[in-house]
């Protein structure tokens, strides 16, 4: 069967990097390969299981396109798949959403498809006219679709297809495309970056490249595009769940960060958490492709903290582009410089603030660990929520007068005063380690003149202190936020706009998920706050803690403009003024040099299209410019 040839190519992508790989590191206890590799397998035999004991070969109105793409490729329930192909394309929908199940089910179930399945799909290819999409995720699911369904028919004519390009037309502008984004990628930082929502959404072209590309070199760089986009999560991954600023999310997965796509994919990938399903994963199981050893024992190494630098880019600015913009091959950018604390415990992670991607931005956010997240609200974040016709132009080819309507009619909670994500040109956040500075200088006149900052309902003993401190306990770590100003608690969601299901599915069950937590807002122009995260295990109590806090050293101020002076608890003095470059005891911090990987797992630099990726005495080499992968030990470790 079609799923036995995926498994043992699987096993025999293993084994080479088994014999290209390095031993464990000393002193630590690591599953051997051959055991890492058997479970990688059970878990991908899993996926497959669950979809054909879903499957009711009777109902002819239930299943998508990849659950019939997964029955295909194992040769299950034949009639029903042939079947549902056909109404579930009557009439096809979805544009790139519909194009890349299709390639799945011609490739995974091609062993399983007759002569008039095929007529019936070719005929759909000449029809059917897919939309582009207007995102980096929608451009990449497209041009890798229309590259692998054209390679099936690799000498077809114009008449073919529904664009009115032959196949080789079609696979030459997608392969310039994929390469293209390639190489930005990996020389700027992605665009959308870090979403814990939409890593699946390049998890499964890439995966549909690598299990089926033909072109040998254009497959690997799908395989290294898949090591380098799964090692990006993996070094800000907290038992299965994505830390860090994220340049996407939507409000549920704000509120349960187990709830996203991310931590369903570490569940295949690193086996963390509980059986999660999604396309993705469906897509992995059946593609052949296996995580290296290596991006395995990063994901789970949380043994030591550090701290992990990134350098990401914007969205493309179409106007508006401002003083740091910067220039790709004819298209305006912006960088956007990360910073993540990883503990044990927690993790804690931040950009600096801006317009840095439209609408559903997230600056920073705290995630400490649960033994099972699932169900918990497991997080702490603030944000401003700015709405203006000013970012909508930025990003968007409408105009001024339209742009925001046309966002809230999608992205619901857009233009509303209690959303959950989004960035602010008013904001500018500095972090060190485990602290936080953020600080607003909001103009007058702005449509949403406040602050909020998200307390769940999963943190414990909250206390407005006398000092000016709120304190509370998340699980296995205390936080201390401190306000500059006063503010005033308000359920989440307290315009009732999400909670009276606004949206359809982006505000399904979210009165549930929301309950019991609250935001603190305040209403001031001239604002910030200071956040100050440390484990529990470091105090003999929680008294303990609130006490060395409050004796920190503390300077505030709000006028003429927001600026805070602070030792933490690790003794380092910072120091912030909104509009200038904060300092770390002294020492203003560079910009200038951020590097596009810098952790003890990852390095790399900008521009180099180059990516070493770091365990114990291993060195995975990815590298771009010469599509080449090499590991190597090193004898000093």
């Amino acid at each position: 069967m079609k799923h036995n040839k995926c498994l043992l190519r699987t096993l025999a992508a293993c084994c080479s990097l088994v014999a290209a790989g390095a031993p464990l590191a000393a002193g630590t206890s690591w599953p051997t390969e051959s055991e890492r590799v058997l479970a990688y397998q059970e878990r991908c035999q899993e996926v497959v299981d669950f979809i054909i004991n879903r499957t009711d070969p009777e109902n002819l109105e239930r299943g998508g396109l990849f659950d019939i793409a997964v029955n295909l490729s194992v040769g299950k329930n034949l009639d029903w798949a042939r079947a549902r192909l056909r109404a579930a394309n009557d009439p096809p929908r979805g544009n790139m959403f519909w194009m890349h199940p299709m390639v799945f089910i011609m490739y995974a179930g091609k062993d399983n498809l007759n002569a008039e399945d095929w007529e019936f799909i070719r005929e759909l290819w000449r029809t059917y006219f897919p939309y582009r999409g207007d995102t980096e995720n929608h451009w990449l699911m497209y041009y890798a679709s229309l590259y692998l369904a054209c390679q099936m028919f690799p000498d077809s004519g114009p008449e073919a297809w529904y664009n009115g390009k032959s196949a080789a037309e079609n696979m030459a502008e997608a392969e310039e495309y994929i390469r293209d984004w390639i190489n930005v990628t990996t020389a700027y930082g992605q665009g959308e970056y870090d979403s814990p929502n939409y890593i699946e959404e390049y998890i499964r072209p890439l995966a549909l490249l690598y299990g089926w590309a033909e072109d040998e070199e254009l497959r690997q760089l799908s395989r290294m595009m898949l090591d380098y986009v799964i090692l990006d999560f993996a070094v800000e991954n907290l038992g299965g769940l994505y830390g860090g600023a994220h340049s996407r999310l939507y409000p549920r997965y704000v509120l349960q960060p187990a709830l996203t796509a991310a931590t369903r994919h570490a569940w295949l990938l690193f086996g963390q958490g509980k059986f999660q399903n999604n396309a993705g994963n469906m897509i992995l199981a059946l593609s052949g492709y296996v995580p290296p050893a290596i991006l395995h024992r990063i994901a789970l190494d949380r043994d030591e903290p550090y701290v992990q630098r990134e350098l990401k880019r914007t969205r493309w600015r179409i106007r508006n582009a401002g003083p740091d913009a910067f220039e790709v091959d004819g298209r305006m950018t912006t960088p956007v410089y990360k910073v993540t604390y990883m503990h044990p415990d927690f993790v804690l992670g931040s950009s600096q603030g801006g317009l840095l991607q439209p609408i559903q931005q997230q600056t920073w956010s705290l995630i400490w660990r649960e033994d099972d997240p699932t169900g918990k609200s497991n997080t702490l974040f603030g944000l401003q929520p700015y709405s203006n016709p000013f970012e909508g132009t930025m990003y968007f080819g409408a105009d001024w007068d339209t742009v925001t309507d046309l966002i809230a009619r999608s992205t619901v909670d857009y233009d509303s005063p209690d959303k959950l994500e989004g960035g602010s040109p008013y904001e500018q956040v500095f972090q060190h380690r485990s602290t936080l500075i953020a600080l607003y200088d909001i103009p007058e006149g702005s449509r949403f003149p406040h602050i909020s900052t998200l307390f769940t309902r999963d943190l414990e003993n909250r206390v407005e202190d006398d000092s000016g401190w709120i304190f509370a306990k998340g699980g296995p770590v205390y936080i201390a936020y401190r306000p500059f100003q006063p503010g005033e608690w308000k359920p989440v969601d307290w315009t009732g706009l999400l909670k009276g299901g606004a949206g359809g599915w982006f505000s399904t069950n979210f009165e549930e998920l929301s309950r019991g937590s609250e935001m603190y807002v305040s209403a001031y122009l001239k604002n910030g706050y200071i956040l100050e995260v440390a484990p529990a295990s470091d105090f003999d109590s929680y008294e303990e803690f609130k006490h060395a806090v409050r004796s920190l050293p503390l300077e505030i101020r709000t006028t003429p403009l927001p600026a805070a002076t602070f030792t933490n608890l690790d003794g380092a003095r910072l120091h912030a003024v909104y509009g200038d470059s904060p300092s770390i005891d002294g020492k203003a911090v560079d910009f200038s040099d951020w590097p596009l990987f810098d952790g003890p797992f990852s390095q790399a630099e900008p521009e180099s299209r180059d990516l070493k990726i770091l365990h114990g005495s291993q060195t995975l080499h990815l590298d771009f410019e010469a599509n080449r992968v090499t590991s190597t030990l090193s004898t000093d470790k």
